[in-house]
């Protein structure tokens, strides 16, 4: 149940909304790096540990479905205190599953589509 007037899902033109990562490689070199290889198994490992726990996979969920965007809404989300649910995006952003810009005080984040692609590449290749 959310707490606060949030709105759930924040317009595109809202300055928090994650915009595009321009400064990203193209999609298909996420997909097209070799799937079998030493590298390949270290990033599949480090996807592995960052999924490893029931909230960070309900927070991707929740960014999936654009249905929280800021930390306070993820907060709002989740049975945790604000600082268990940071460590948590911190985990899946070092891992490279999301991404959070900053607007003052406030933190957006959503996932970052080209490295979700190549968990899937990486977990089909198995």
């Amino acid at each position: 149940m959310i707490k606060n007037a949030h709105p759930i899902r924040p317009d595109a033109s809202d300055p928090l909304c994650c915009p595009p990562d321009e400064s990203a490689t193209p999609q298909l070199s996420a997909v097209a790096l070799p799937l079998d290889d030493a590298v390949a198994n270290e990033e599949l490992a480090r996807f592995a540990k960052a999924l490893g726990h029931p909230t960070r996979v309900r927070i991707l969920r929740m960014l999936a479905r654009k249905e929280a965007r800021m930390c306070s809404l993820i907060v709002d989300e989740l049975p945790l205190a604000q600082s268990s649910v940071s460590e948590h995006l911190r985990i899946l952003k070092a891992a490279g599953l999301i991404r959070g810009r900053e607007d003052g005080p406030r933190v957006a984040y959503c996932i970052e589509s080209t490295m979700l692609q190549r968990m899937k590449a990486l977990l089909g290749a198995l």
